[in-house]
């Protein structure tokens, strides 16, 4: 039976309001980014290290969709929302509360009924009554899968560190990465640093790296402030490059945002004229180099610091070619703004 058969979403409404909601959104979700990782290193987006990270941390925010879903299995009071904002994904309060959930996970365990208790309940209404089991019975039983096999270390959090590996390329010894889901826009960012160090054991340094990171890096500012004052708060790295990827939007039937791709889309979901697993994903890369340095500071105590200089903006899409030609039909001047055209990626199955 086709997906349009039994998920009906009002346009209006952003809210997941049934199981097979949250089961849509989850398989769109991880579909977008398995396609978006393969056509990164395809076609020559990003190099292989980076795509491993990009990688590593879009499985930690699909792990931690998968743990939403989990928890609002059989939850008739509250639902999950997809932020309103040019997103697609959840809003980041939700992961918040996902840490929360799990640092109070036990005292919640203590709460619910033993699992061999529910085990005993549910056979006995099912072979013995006939009968369905009731939803408090269902919702208790989700909240002891949700509580004991969800993992606190692999929830996307608003910032995660990433280590600090060698590197040979842009002059750089090092590249560092770091991810945070910025909280205005409501999307995962994903950072990548290459940088050379003055010391001899970067360990010895690594713990003051990953501090300023946190402070000066969680949240989506312009990339060369970011970039100047990490390199004003570290004086014993000298950063060479710096690039950011925003990924998203993700546009489908669950977005609810003004975003040109969004909107175009579900008026033709609205119109039947495209079914509901149609999806699109936007990604946008920012990048500074270094391209000289110059000393700050008093006589006896200066400071090399980069010159800064910005790479144009780069702006993609990453479609199915029934989507794609949809776009060229209908808002052809907004794609011929794009750095490349539309990468064809895979339709959810």
């Amino acid at each position: 039976m086709s997906i349009d058969n039994y998920i009906v979403t009002p346009l209006d409404s952003a809210a997941l309001n049934t199981k097979e909601q949250y089961s849509f959104y989850f398989k769109i979700v991880k579909h977008a980014f398995e396609e978006l990782i393969a056509s990164l290193l395809n076609n020559n987006i990003c190099n292989e290290k980076e795509t491993i990270f990009i990688k590593q941390y879009t499985e930690l925010l699909i792990y931690s969709i998968e743990a939403l879903r989990v928890k609002y299995l059989f939850n008739d009071e509250d639902k999950m929302r997809i932020d309103l904002t040019e997103s697609g994904f959840p809003n980041y309060m939700e992961f918040r509360y996902l840490v929360n959930d799990l640092s109070l996970k036990y005292e919640f365990l203590e709460k619910l009924p033993k699992v061999e208790t529910l085990k005993s309940d549910f056979l006995e209404t099912l072979f013995k009554h006939k009968e369905n089991i009731n939803q408090v019975k269902l919702h208790q039983a989700a909240s002891i899968i949700y509580y004991s096999t969800i993992d606190n270390r692999y929830i996307f959090k608003r910032f995660v560190q990433g280590k600090i590996i060698k590197s040979d390329k842009y002059q750089s010894k090092y590249l560092i990465s770091w991810s945070f889901y910025d909280i205005t826009y409501n999307r995962p960012f994903i950072c990548f640093m290459y940088f050379n160090y003055d010391g001899k054991d970067i360990n010895d340094y690594k713990s003051k790296i990953y501090e300023v990171l946190k402070i000066a890096a969680d949240r989506s500012i312009n990339l060369d402030t970011i970039a100047y004052l990490i390199d004003k708060k570290l004086d014993k790295i000298h950063p060479k490059r710096i690039k950011k990827l925003d990924l998203g939007p993700l546009h489908n039937v669950f977005a609810k945002d003004e975003n040109v791709f969004t909107h175009t889309l579900l008026t033709s979901i609205s119109n039947k004229n495209m079914p509901m697993t149609s999806f699109s994903m936007s990604l946008c890369i920012e990048e500074v180099f270094s391209k000289g340095s110059f000393k700050e500071g008093s006589f006896l105590n200066k400071q090399e610091l980069q010159i800064w200089e910005n790479e144009k903006k780069k702006e993609y899409l990453f479609t199915p070619h029934k989507v794609m030609q949809l776009f060229y039909d209908k808002i052809p001047e907004t794609i011929n703004l794009l750095s490349k055209p539309p990468f064809i990626i895979n339709e959810v199955e």
